[in-house]
């Protein structure tokens, strides 16, 4: 029978990473620690070097990174007060009663 199939945080990802590049231990030393399949270890030690630029960058390419989110909120809130005004104006009718809409 198959295990379930793990999720790990971003965190604990470059921990084990970061084992695995100091290479202090063998990657099947690590595997055996973290309890890890070495290939999962290997593909995380090279996502974690291709990526490396992004966290030693300047700090306006990082701030690229992150989306807008004024708009979004903006919308958000435009969207609540549509579905407020709606659930008012339809509230008395909104629920079924004996099967019939009122």
């Amino acid at each position: 029978m198959k295990r379930p199939r793990g999720k790990f945080s971003s965190s604990f990802n470059a921990k084990v990473a970061i084992e695995a590049i100091n290479e202090q231990s063998s990657l099947q030393e690590v595997a055996a620690k973290f309890v890890l399949h070495p290939n999962q270890i290997s593909n995380w030690k090279r996502e974690l070097l291709e990526n490396a630029d992004l966290v030693c960058g300047p700090k306006a390419e990082k701030e690229n990174l992150e989306p807008e989110t004024g708009p979004l909120y903006s919308k958000i809130g435009q969207l609540q007060v549509e579905n407020d005004f709606l659930m008012k104006s339809l509230g008395k009718c909104a629920l079924p009663r004996e099967g019939k809409w009122y």
